[in-house]
This record gives structure tokens, sequence and C-alpha cells, in this order.
């Protein structure tokens, strides 16, 4: 090599160390690294480059999200369901950090319309929610922090009310278009002859006739739109809440409080599981249509492992009833195991399921209509007859929307240990619902389930029947997490409580019950004690628990306001104070 090449490349490695030691300086990178071998020496670890790793991942950039991908799966109908997982970019490399499942199934909608066009709509609404992902969604979500909740959940909310005013204007040209055609179509009518007056008559009565029974009962409601591939929003807004608690490295529920309120992790309330222990409802072989679920309903602070180890206790002293031919009072019954999980018994009459359970409390010496009672899910929107009017309460059975107010306040007066009434009647029946108020509210929570409405132009959500004590609420296919935080903090300035309802689909991801703490729900709805993936929603309610009685901040389960002791506090104020 001549002199010149020698100079020359010496030249060229000296300015290459000059703008490395500036790049160096500039990122702080000779103090951070004297920083760390001073602790490092002062420390002295037994892993010494575990150490430097965790320090280092420390002073590493934020994670945020590189893209998201959708997947098919199914749930445990065979039903197709929608899985969300996020990637980010973490330390410089591309990972997937979590996912999360979402079956989109309006449990209301598949229980009243038919099963093959609902299954269609599932299967469209999944391939929808997929090419959205694929083509715009996640290039709409690169670059955001997962753990800002708030805005990204607004991305997707405002993305969906976009599509779904562009299926609207879709519609709405598809109609004009037709009526237009039916203008250019419709030949002159001829002008029909003149009836007989006595003919006229009769048609008049026979309209009257036909028209008797619809006036029994108001008309069903039409079922709110429903935009195919509004489960995306779910299941994206899960997946991002999930993958930013893994990032930090704290539980679900735990990242949920902080959105919520950061000052309420310093006491943190349980909710009250509702286990349902049997069903005698549509589904099941007997007679009985009307009792579709008996819950447990504590009324004193149980832990949750209480409240399962009662539950499988009562099944067990239920079976033993039921199988035995000489010691029950209600006879024998054929066993089986509902799609919620719990005991299903072929009975003819609801005393016959009540009195039942009673003589298992009694066997067990559980504390019914004290510290533990009951709430039924009478779930009347599956049992209406629409072309007689009436509610088919057992086979062959029908009740009037005013019979079926007797019949509950027959029952709740002869078993005072029901605390609540789950969808007892339609939500049309407005009348009913605050008659049976009336009669039975001071003793008895009246239930229904909330419709959700994101916006003024999404969907026109009626108001829930007067009479409504609590509600229940479902993490629906179009909610986003921000809006399940919202409407629970709604709901907690009113008198009444919220359910969490999780859906029977089975999907194997216990993260409903992490939403359920987070979110501050009074009580969460989980089923019975059977399938294996309801068990992990126990068994994850259980740790939840035991996790926060070792942090010392377990505030016990959450304090539910009951008619009959408000009553007792109107009646007695000073003792109240």
């Amino acid at each position: 090599m001549s002199y010149k090449s020698a100079l020359k490349a010496e030249q060229e490695l000296y300015e290459l160390k000059s703008r490395a030691a500036e790049y160096y300086r500039a990122n702080r990178v000779p103090h951070t690294l004297e920083e760390l071998l001073n602790q490092l020496f002062a420390e002295k670890p037994s892993d010494i480059y575990g150490y430097m790793a965790n320090y280092f991942s420390r002073l590493a950039h934020t994670p945020v999200i590189s893209s998201i991908a959708g997947r098919e799966v199914y749930d445990s109908r065979g039903e197709a369901a929608l899985q969300v997982d996020v990637y980010c970019m973490v330390r410089n490399e591309e990972k997937l950090v979590c996912s999360a499942v979402n079956t989109g199934l309006d449990e209301h909608r598949a229980e009243s319309g038919d099963a093959v066009a609902d299954d269609n709509h599932q299967q469209a609404s999944v391939a929808t929610a997929l090419e959205w992902i694929r083509e715009q969604l996640s290039s709409m979500l690169c670059g955001f922090n997962p753990a800002h909740q708030t805005q990204l959940d607004k991305v997707v909310s405002d993305f969906l009310m976009a599509r779904y005013l562009e299926e609207q204007d879709a519609h709405n040209s598809n109609i004009k278009s037709e009526e237009e055609e039916k203008k250019i179509e419709r030949a002159p009518e001829a002008t029909p002859p003149p009836q007989p007056a006595q003919n006229k008559d009769k048609k008049g009565e026979k309209g009257k006739k036909r028209n008797s029974v619809e006036k029994l009962i108001p008309p069903l409601d039409p079922p709110p739109p429903v935009l195919p591939g509004a489960v995306v929003a779910a299941a994206v807004s899960l997946a991002a809440a999930k993958s930013a608690a893994s990032l930090t490295a704290v539980p679900l529920y735990r990242h949920i409080i902080t959105l919520r309120d950061p000052q309420a992790l310093s006491a943190v309330f349980m909710p009250i599981p509702l286990l349902t222990v049997l069903s005698c409802g549509k589904a099941s072989a007997g007679k009985l249509n009307l009792l579709e679920e008996l819950i447990l309903l504590p009324t004193r602070t149980y832990s949750a492992r209480e409240i399962v180890v009662m539950g499988c206790e009562l099944q067990r002293e239920i079976k033993r009833i039921s199988t035995s031919t000489t010691t029950s009072k209600t006879g024998p019954a054929v066993l089986g195991v509902s799609e919620g999980g719990a005991l299903q018994l072929s009975l003819e009459r609801s005393e016959q399921a009540l009195d039942l359970l009673m003589e298992a409390c009694v066997n067990l010496k559980l504390p019914m209509g004290t510290e533990l009672r009951l709430a039924i899910n009478c779930a009347a929107h599956k049992l209406m007859d629409y072309a007689k009017g009436k509610y088919e309460v057992m086979a062959g059975t029908l009740k009037s929307p005013d019979e079926l107010v007797d019949m509950y306040v027959g029952l709740v007066s002869k078993y005072p240990s029901i605390a609540a009434l789950i969808n007892p009647f339609r939500k049309e029946d407005e009348e009913q619902w605050l008659k049976l108020s009336s009669l039975i509210g001071h003793s008895c929570c009246l239930v229904a389930d909330a419709a959700y409405s994101p916006g003024p132009c999404w969907r026109d959500a009626k108001p829930l029947p007067q009479g409504v004590t609590w509600v229940t609420l479902r993490h629906g296919s179009e909610m986003t997490l921000t809006d399940l935080l919202h409407t629970v903090s709604q709901r907690a300035g009113t008198d009444g409580e919220t359910i969490l309802a999780v859906s029977s689909e089975e999907i194997g991801d216990d993260s409903m019950v992490d939403v359920a703490v987070g979110v501050g729900v009074t009580f969460i709805k989980l089923g019975g004690l059977s399938g294996g993936s309801r068990m992990n929603k126990y068994n994850r309610l259980q740790s939840i628990e035991l996790e926060l009685q070792e942090q010392g901040i377990l505030a016990g389960m959450r304090q539910m306001k009951l008619p009959w002791e408000q009553e007792e506090v109107e009646l007695n104020p000073e003792e109240a104070n």
C-alpha cells in the first residue's frame, strides 16, 4: 500500500471514530455505561448479564403496535369467532404480544332468530372484520402505544361509525331505487266494485277478530341494526388492553383499574359471582320452561372460593336428591348439563325446582333466606307465543303478561328467598314491568339487559322499562373497553347495580374476569360449575382475590343495594346515621 493510500485510510478511520464518538455522546452511551458499571460493581449481582439486560430494558423505547392480524377461530358451539393478534416493536424486534377472541354473537338474537341465518351472519361478520383488519385497521393502528386505550378505541369506533354510515347510505339508495322501479312498473289500479253493506260488516268483524290477538300484547320492537364486521371493535380493544398489561408486566385487571381510576388501586373490590346451580328452561327435557336459571345470590361478603364450594356442594346434594326415589319430595328427575354449565332437570312446575333447591339447602345447612338468596333468570323473551299473545311458561300452559305478573307475585310470596327476577317479561311489556315492581319491588329486584348505544347515529337504544332495578351488561361486539368503562361509571351514579354477563360460548379466554374486576361491576355472571373453560374463569376469580389479599389491598366483595335494606334505612334514619 502506498503512503498516500495509508494516510487516506487512516484519515477515514479517524473520521469514522469521531462520528461514532459523537453518536455515542449524543445518546449518552458513555454516561449510561459508566453508571451501569458503577451500580454493577456496588451490587455485585450473581447474574451479571441478567442484571445488565434488565438495566438496558428499562432504557428501551416504549413498545408500539407494528401491526394487528385477524384469524377465524371457533367457539364451543362450532360457530365462527374473531381472534385478533397484536404485534409490537419491542427492543427493535417485532413480537406477538397478546391475542383476544370475541364471538360477536348476540345471545338474544341467536335465541329468537333462525339458527341457520344467525350462523351465516356470524360467518359473514367475521369475514368482513378480517378484511377490515387486513386492508385498513392494521395500518391505522400502526405506531400506537397500546397503553393509550382511549385514543386507540376512538380510532376503532370512528372507523366503525364510518362503515355504518356507508352501510346506511347504500341501504337507503337501494330502497329508493326499488321504489322508483315499482312506480315505473305499477299499472293504473282499477276501481274496485262496490260491496254490499252486509259484506263490509262481516269483513270488519273478521278484521276485528284477526286484530284482537295482536292487541293483547305490544308488538315486538324491531331488532337493532347489526353491522357486519362490528365484532372487530371488541376484539381489537381487548387485545390492545391485554397487550398493554403484558408489556408492563401487570395483571389485566390492574391495568384496567388504572384506566378507570388509579386511586382505586389502594382498595380493590371484587365482583360478586352469580353462580347458576339449576336450569329448567325451554331447552330442558321437562314441561317447565320458565326457570331458565336458578342462581345463587350472596347477600353478605363471601369469598369467591366460599361461593364456589357452596355451589359444588349444592350441585352434589341436588344430584343425590334427584336420583333418589325414596327421600325426594319432588320425585326422580332426568339429569343433564345446560349450555350454561348448570344442572338441567326435567320438571313439570316451578315449585318442584324451588322445593328441590330449598331441600338441598336445608340438608347442607346453607343460610338460604338470610345470607344467601336466589336470583331467577326467567328469559321470558324466549317464551312468547306471538300467535296467541301469551307466554308458554310450561308446555301447553300459556299465561298472558298480566297472568304472569300474578304468577311471579305468588312465587315471591311463597319463596321469600327470591331476591331478583332477571328478564321476567319482554321489554315491550312496559305496563307489566311497572305493575310487578309496585307489587314486589320492596323485596325483589327486577333485572333487565341494558342495550348499548355508542352514538346517536349508530342505533336508537330504547330506554329500560320503568321498574327495572338492576341491569345486565354484555361486552358486545361493537363495545370497546372505553365504552364499557363509561357505561359502568354512568351506572355507578344510580341506585341500581350492574351485572357483567360473560358469554356462554366458551372460547378458552378468562380475560373477562379481569375486565369485571377492572371496570368495577357489582356482579359477574359466569354460569354453572361445568366445563373446563368456565371453571378456568372461576379459578381466575379466586386467583385475583388471593393476589389482592396477599398484597393487602383486597376491600372485599362489593356491597349491593338491596330494596329491603334501603326501606329499613328510610324507616330508621337515626339508626342508619
